[in-house]
């Protein structure tokens, strides 16, 4: 969703501060932050394909709760973000996204990417590139390709290409915790255990019972934030 559909008067409730910062072509992109100053760690959250950062307020006070601050920018294309959307261009976000975490003081084994769904495929191909502490993925995708299959089996595959989660992720050696909803109609389970058989260690996988794509965070309950605190613990024992 383009700025002005979205939930834009929840900005100032929910604690979301305005960032703006250049992707590597010049694209101008627009973030939304929520500072916590005795984090150890900083999120990157890197949304899915549907809305904009306005829908990601529970996400961003579910991360706060846990520990961690949150960073979670739109896309170009989306909300208030110029240009249009590409697979290229947003691996390009991901990275200016970083950069603006870098220059608010943390350091890259401070960092936290964290991706859902078509936002999944960002975060593993930021985590293959750049250093970071941990890696948590919602309800991944292996591939657009992979997808494509379950929309239009036999043709889809040959129509759609990119977003290779199940591949790059075989080559990124970090803590990672993928969180996948057992009753997902948009990114089938099997995808999400996939992406885990695919992780190299230390790994998580929790499926949460019953979560559907859309609400997953909802049926988590106050587990989510218990989970994420053990994998900030199992990542630093002095986080908090």
């Amino acid at each position: 969703m383009r700025y002005p559909q979205g939930e834009w008067d929840l900005q100032g409730s929910a604690g979301a501060q305005d960032h703006w910062f250049n992707a590597a072509d010049g694209t101008r992109l627009n973030a939304w932050w929520f500072p916590r100053p005795d984090a150890r760690f900083g999120t990157l959250f890197l949304h899915g394909n549907a809305g904009n950062v306005t829908h990601r307020v529970d996400h961003a006070h579910q991360v706060l709760a846990a520990g961690s601050a949150f960073l979670v920018v739109d896309y170009r294309g989306y909300g208030k973000s110029q240009g249009s959307p590409s697979e290229r261009g947003f691996y390009q976000d991901g990275d200016a996204a970083y950069a603006d975490l870098l220059a608010l003081g943390y350091a890259p084994n401070q960092i936290i990417l964290q991706g859902e769904s078509l936002g999944t495929a960002v975060a593993v191909d930021l985590a293959l590139r750049k250093p970071c502490a941990g890696l948590i993925l919602e309800s991944p995708l292996k591939s657009l390709r992979a997808m494509a299959g379950t929309v239009l089996p036999g043709v889809g595959p040959l129509l759609a290409g990119g977003f290779d989660t199940y591949n790059k992720i075989q080559r990124v050696h970090v803590p990672t915790l993928i969180i996948h909803g057992d009753a997902d109609e948009i990114v089938p389970f099997p995808q999400g255990q996939a992406v885990f058989q695919a992780a190299n260690q230390p790994k998580q996988f929790w499926p949460v019972s019953g979560a559907h794509h859309n609400d997953l965070l909802y049926q988590a309950g106050p587990e989510y934030i218990m989970r994420l605190q053990a994998f900030y613990r199992s990542i630093s024992p002095n986080a908090h």
